[in-house]
C-alpha cells in the first residue's frame, strides 16, 4: 500500500451545474468544488463522465478552468482534468486548455465513436495525442469506462503506453465495475495509480494496493470515502448508497442529490441529451438518500 504522501487519494468527479438551457451554473461550480475539498477530498475532477464532460465544449471547460482558478483553488494541486473526444485534434484541444491552465493532471478516456478498434489503433492514437502535446504532458491517468465508451483500455495497452512514455502515464482509472480486471491491473502495474471507480470496491482494492478513486459519490459523501481510501475500510453505508444511485439513471441522480445536499433544488438541470429525474423519482431518491445515511448515525 502505498505511504499517504504517495497515493493519488480522493478526487471528486464533480458533477456540473446547469442552468436550464444548458449553460454551466459557475456559481454553483465554485460553491460545489469548495465544499467537496472541505469535506475530504483531496481533489476534483472536471469534465469527467460525472460532469457530463463528452458534451461541454472548449468555451465552457474556459470558463470552468477560470471559475475555480479564480476562486483560489489551486490547479498545480487541486484540479484535474478529463478528456473525452472522438477527435485526435479536439482531444489535444481540451488537453492543451488544462494543461496550459496549470492543472495537475488530465484523465483520458480513448476516441469513442469508433467501436471494435485494435490495441495497436489506439497505441497509434494516444502516441499521437502525447506527441502532438510535446513536453506539456503530464500526470496522464488512463480512463477505463468501456460501459459509456464500449472501447476498453486493457492491461496490454497500458503496458505498451507505460513503457513508451515512461513518466507520463501515471495510472488508469478501472471503471469497468469487473473487479478481475481491476485485480489484473494492481497485478502488472502495481506501482502506476489503480484508481477504482466503483465505490463498492474501492475498500478491497485500497487494501490490495490501490491509490484511491475518482468518483461521483465524492459529490455527496466525501467524508465517508476518505476512510476508504486511506485506510481501505468498508463502508455499508457507501455501498447501499451507490445501490441506490445505480437504480436510476446514474448521472441525473447525482446531480440531484448533490442539490439534496446543499438544499438547492438548482442543481438538477442536466444538458440535453441527457434528462434531469422527474419530481417523483427525486423525491424517492432524497428520501432513500436521507434514510441510508442517517442509519450510519443511528
Amino acid at each position: 500500500m502505498a505511504t499517504d504522501k504517495a497515493r493519488f487519494g480522493l478526487s471528486c468527479a464533480i458533477t456540473t451545474p446547469m442552468r436550464e438551457g444548458g449553460s454551466v451554473d459557475l456559481p454553483r461550480l465554485v460553491h460545489h468544488a469548495r465544499h467537496v475539498l472541505a469535506r475530504g477530498c483531496d481533489s476534483i475532477t472536471l469534465f469527467g463522465t460525472t460532469g457530463e464532460g463528452a458534451a461541454l465544449g472548449l468555451p465552457a471547460r474556459t470558463a470552468m478552468m477560470g471559475a475555480l482558478i479564480g476562486a483560489g483553488i489551486d490547479p498545480a494541486t487541486q484540479i484535474h482534468a478529463g478528456v473525452a473526444a472522438a477527435s485526435l485534434n479536439e482531444a489535444v484541444e481540451q488537453a492543451r486548455l488544462a494543461l496550459d491552465a496549470g492543472a495537475k493532471g488530465l484523465l483520458v478516456a480513448p476516441p469513442f465513436y469508433f467501436k471494435g478498434v485494435s490495441d495497436e489503433g489506439l497505441f497509434i492514437w494516444f502516441s499521437q495525442f502525447f506527441e502532438k502535446l510535446g513536453a506539456s504532458a503530464r500526470n496522464v491517468v488512463l480512463y477505463h469506462i468501456p460501459s459509456v465508451t464500449a472501447v476498453a483500455i486493457s492491461v496490454g495497452l497500458v503496458e505498451r503506453l507505460k513503457s513508451a512514455f515512461p513518466g507520463l502515464v501515471i495510472g488508469i482509472k478501472d471503471s469497468s465495475g469487473d473487479y478481475a480486471n481491476t485485480e489484473a491491473l494492481l497485478k502488472a502495474h502495481g506501482e502506476l495509480a489503480i484508481l477504482v471507480g466503483d465505490e463498492r470496491q474501492l475498500a478491497r482494492a485500497v487494501r490490495n494496493g490501490a491509490e484511491g478513486s475518482i468518483c461521483g459519490v465524492a459529490n455527496l459523501v466525501p467524508e465517508l470515502l476518505r476512510p476508504m481510501v486511506y485506510e481501505g475500510r468498508d463502508s455499508p453505508v457507501v455501498n447501499a448508497l451507490v445501490d441506490e444511485i445505480c437504480s436510476h439513471p446514474v448521472l441525473a441522480a447525482v446531480k440531484a442529490l448533490t442539490g439534496h445536499v446543499h438544499g438547492d433544488p438548482g442543481y438538477g438541470a442536466m444538458r440535453p441529451p441527457l434528462e434531469a429525474l422527474d419530481e417523483a423519482t427525486r423525491k424517492r431518491l432524497f428520501a432513500a438518500f436521507d434514510r441510508i445515511t442517517q442509519a450510519r448515525a443511528a
